[in-house]
């Protein structure tokens, strides 16, 4: 697993943002494999010469197949007043996703309705209500386009299950490597090219706006689109 310390997106002295490579854990689950969780504490550990175990908390989840910005609290205080910023959208979530195809508009507004199927670990979104669905609702933006895939910044405004695959999904446009939701073929790391780009929220201690932005995972695709969106910003 790559060192955490140059991995670093922001640290203080109640929270440490990781940006998470695809395929990493954020904390452990049924399959046993290592976390980034358990590297985190790792770092601290050695960093600060803490005894016995340190303390993480997980105020939020990114998928495993996801790369990007991942928050962890360093206090009890800071878990409590995090988690609830997260559970109240008090946070502002922006991801970048490479798909096989542009939507119709370049930016618009997706609303769907989301039912999870905990048995195939999968959300479908309906454009109908349905019972036990819930509202799903994103704002998208056509960044830039290569030969076969574009890249999309994408607003999350609500926070469920698999939202923007699924979303994107119901509208026929998928995200390279996620043959979960459709893609033709994986990704060689084994990822998806969905990344939590950007976050903000104003620090649960502090009370200070923080801002976080994440590069993607190095690839020639990411490069590509980043050497693109540089170009476009002279």
């Amino acid at each position: 697993m790559t060192g955490i310390a140059d991995r670093i997106l922001y640290e203080d002295n109640h929270l440490i943002v990781i940006n998470k490579l695809p395929g990493e854990l954020v904390q452990g689950d049924d399959t046993g494999d290592a976390t980034l969780a358990d590297s985190v504490k790792m770092y601290l550990k050695e960093k600060y010469s803490k005894p016995g175990n340190v303390y993480l908390g997980i105020p939020h989840r990114l998928d495993r197949p996801t790369s990007g910005i991942v928050v962890y609290c360093k206090t009890d205080k800071a878990l409590s007043r995090m988690t609830a910023l997260f559970r109240t959208s008090d946070v502002k979530k922006t991801y970048w996703a490479i798909v096989d195809r542009a939507p119709d508009k370049k930016e618009g507004e997706l609303v769907h309705y989301i039912i999870r199927n905990a048995e195939t670990n999968k959300s479908i979104a309906s454009s109908r209500e349905r019972k036990g669905s819930k509202i799903a609702k994103l704002s998208y933006k056509l960044l830039a386009s290569s030969d076969n895939y574009h890249l999309l910044e994408i607003d999350l405004h609500t926070g469920r299950h698999h939202q923007i695959r699924a979303q994107l999904a119901a509208i026929g446009i998928h995200i390279k490597g996620d043959l979960k939701y459709g893609a033709q073929r994986s990704n060689p790391d084994g990822g998806i090219c969905l990344h939590a780009r950007r976050i903000s929220f104003v620090h649960p201690i502090k009370k200070e706006k923080v801002e976080i932005i994440a590069p993607p995972p190095h690839s020639s695709l990411w490069d590509y689109f980043e050497a693109e969106l540089t170009e476009k910003a002279r």
